[in-house]
C-alpha cells in the first residue's frame, strides 16, 4: 500500500514551513504513525550527513530526528548549496554533482524530476505517512514550468496541502488570497487548510479576518499558531539568524557572563554548530560583521562557510579579519570550524578552481601553521573520535570522546618547515585539525564539535565560564516535544489526520 502524503506549502520563503513539518513529524510519531519528512529540492548551506555519507538539508535531518527515524538521501534528493550570487553546488541523492549556474537550472530541473519521483516513491513504500515541505513560495509564475518541489509534487502525490503564512510579517490574508489566485483549479482543490503562523497578540482579534478569508476562498483556517520564543530546533538557512537579530534579546542575555562572538559570513554554513553554546546558561552568542562589533569576547568562533575564499575576502574588506587577529595576538581564544579552520591557516590554494580562479593562492589569517588545498572530491561522512589537544583550554578535554560529521572540499596540512603540528582531534584514528602551542587558537573539520557536552563544558570551564555542570542545556528531544505540544494545542490535528485518511485507520483499529 502506498502511503499518503501531506504537504506544507508557504506563501513565501521563511514563513516557518520547516518548523511546522518538524512539529507534524513529531506529533504523528507521538501518535504511533511511522512518518518521514520529504523535501524534493532544498536550497541551503546548512547541511547534514546521513549514515552512508550522503548530504542532505539540515532541516530534513532535524525533521527525521523529530520523527524518530534515521535520515536518508531520499528525504531531500536535490540540494543546492549557494556559493555565489548566481552559482550553487548541486547535490543529487547525497552526492555533489558540480557547480550549477542560475540560468542552467531550469533545464536541470526537468532531468531531476525523475529523481524526485523515485525518492518519494521509496519513502511512500517504507513509511505510513510522508510529510512533504515546499520551497519558498508555493507558486511563482515565472518558475511554474520548472517546478519540482511545490505544486508539482502535490499534484503528483495528490497530497492535501496546508498553506502556511507568516502573520508576523504583515499582509498575511492578502498573501493567502493572492497565492490561491495564481493557482489552476486543480491546484486550488488540493489546498485543504490554512495555517496562520507566528501570531503575537489576542487571537480573538483575528476572528473577523479568519471568517472573511474562509468565506472568500472556501478553505478553512485549521490553526493560528502563536510565536514560540527561544525555540532551539535546527533551522533550514541563515534567514533564521536575521530573524534572531530582529527579535528582542532573550531574558538574561544582556547579563551573560561569558561572551562568544561569531563571524557572520555571507555564505555561513551549518551555523547550528553554535546552538549548544547559545543554550548554555550565562553564555551569550553574538553574530558580528564589523570590527566595532567584536568587543572583547572570551571566545571567537569562525564557523563553516560554503565559500571560504570569498568570505575570507569579505572578512578582510570589512576590517573584521584584522580585529580578530589583533584579539588573538592579545590572548583571546579562537576556534575555527571547517571553513573557519581553513581561514586560520597561512594559505589557501585552489589549483583546480574549485572556489576561485584556477591556481589561486590566498593568504589566510596566519594564526595556525597550516595550508589548505581545495580539491574537487568532496568529503561527507559521519565520524567519531577523541580530543588529542592538551595545551591551554583543551587540557581538561584531552581524551574526551566526540562525534559529528564532515562536509568539506579542502585538505589541510602542516605548513612546510613549520615542524610538528599538534592536532586538535583524532577522528577514526587519524589526526584532524590543529592547535597552537598555547592552545588558544584551534580549528578542525568536525561539524557538531560543540554538541558534545563533555567537550563543550570542559572548554567553557577552562575559559572561565562557571555555570552548573548539569545535563545538556540543548536537549533536542525536549525541544521536539515542546514544539509538538505548542503546535498540537493550536492546530486542528484531528482534521489534519482526516485529510490523509488516518481517521479511517483509527476507526478500523477501534473496531478490531
Amino acid at each position: 500500500m502506498t502511503a499518503p502524503v501531506l504537504m506544507v506549502l508557504g506563501t513565501a520563503s521563511s514563513v516557518g514551513k520547516s518548523v511546522l513539518v518538524t512539529a507534524l513529524c513529531r506529533i504523528f510519531a507521538q501518535d504511533g504513525v511511522r512518518v518521514a519528512p520529504f523535501k524534493a529540492q532544498n536550497m541551503s548551506n546548512n547541511a547534514a550527513v546521513t549514515a552512508d555519507g550522503g548530504e542532505i538539508g539540515r532541516a530534513q535531518a532535524e525533521q527525521a530526528a523529530a520523527a524518530g527515524v534515521a535520515p536518508t538521501v531520499a528525504m531531500n534528493p536535490v540540494l543546492l548549496k549557494p556559493q555565489g550570487d548566481r552559482t550553487s553546488q548541486l547535490v543529487v541523492e547525497g552526492r555533489a554533482r558540480g557547480l550549477l549556474h542560475a540560468g542552467a537550472f531550469a533545464g536541470e530541473r526537468r532531468e531531476l524530476w525523475d529523481v524526485v519521483v523515485r525518492s518519494l516513491a521509496a519513502l511512500r513504500a517504507e513509511y505510513a505517512l510522508v510529510v512533504a515541505e515546499g520551497a519558498g513560495a508555493a507558486l511563482e509564475p515565472n518558475l511554474r514550468a520548472s517546478d519540482i518541489v511545490n505544486l508539482r509534487v502535490a499534484r503528483h502525490a495528490q497530497a492535501p496541502v496546508l498553506l502556511a503564512v507568516d502573520i508576523d510579517r504583515g499582509g498575511a490574508f492578502a498573501h493567502l488570497l493572492g497565492t490561491l489566485a495564481f493557482m489552476e483549479p486543480e491546484e486550488r482543490a488540493l489546498v485543504r487548510g490554512f495555517i496562520i503562523n507566528r501570531f503575537r497578540g489576542d487571537p480573538g482579534l483575528l476572528a473577523p479576518a479568519l471568517a472573511d478569508i474562509e468565506a472568500r476562498t472556501g478553505v478553512p483556517v485549521l490553526g493560528v499558531v502563536p510565536w514560540l520564543p527561544e525555540l532551539r530546533v535546527a533551522q533550514e538557512d541563515a534567514v533564521a539568524l536575521e530573524r534572531a537579530h530582529e527579535a528582542p534579546p532573550e531574558p538574561g542575555a544582556e547579563d551573560a557572563r561569558f561572551d562568544v562572538a561569531v563571524a557572520h559570513f555571507a555564505r555561513i554554513a551549518n551555523f547550528d554548530d553554535l546552538d549548544p553554546l547559545a543554550a548554555e546558561p550565562g553564555v551569550r552568542v553574538r553574530y558580528v560583521t564589523r570590527p566595532e562589533e567584536l568587543g572583547a569576547p572570551q571566545l571567537i568562533v569562525l564557523p563553516g562557510t560554503k565559500a571560504t575564499i570569498a568570505d575570507l575576502a569579505a572578512l578582510r574588506a570589512s576590517g573584521l579579519a584584522d580585529a580578530i587577529v589583533a584579539r588573538a595576538r592579545m590572548g583571546a581564544a579562537v576556534l575555527g570550524l571547517c571553513g573557519g579552520y581553513q581561514m586560520l591557516g597561512a594559505e589557501l590554494h585552489d589549483p583546480d578552481g574549485v572556489e576561485a580562479e584556477r591556481g589561486a593562492r590566498v593568504p589566510g589569517l596566519g594564526l595556525l601553521p597550516v595550508v589548505t588545498t581545495f580539491a574537487a572530491e568532496k568529503v561527507t561522512r559521519q565520524v567519531r573520535g577523541v580530543v588529542r589537544a592538551a595545551a591551554g583550554p583543551w587540557g581538561d578535554a584531552t581524551g574526551v570522546a566526540v562525534h559529528g560529521y564532515e562536509i568539506h572540499m579542502g585538505r589541510t596540512e602542516p605548513l612546510p618547515g613549520a615542524g610538528a603540528l599538534a592536532p586538535l582531534l583524532a577522528l577514526e584514528g587519524r589526526p584532524d585539525g590543529a592547535v597552537s602551542g598555547d592552545g588558544r587558537i584551534a580549528g578542525c573539520y568536525l561539524h557538531g564539535l560543540l554538541h558534545n557536552d563533555a567537550l563543550r563544558r570542559a572548554l567553557l570551564h577552562a575559559l572561565g565560564h562557571r555555570a552548573a555542570q548539569g545535563a545538556s542545556a540543548l536537549d533536542r528531544e525536549r525541544e521536539f516535544d515542546r514544539l509538538a505540544a505548542h503546535v498540537r494545542a493550536h492546530l486542528d490535528i484531528g482534521r489534519v489526520r482526516a485529510l490523509v485518511g488516518l481517521d479511517r485507520l483509527d476507526a478500523r483499529e477501534e473496531r478490531a
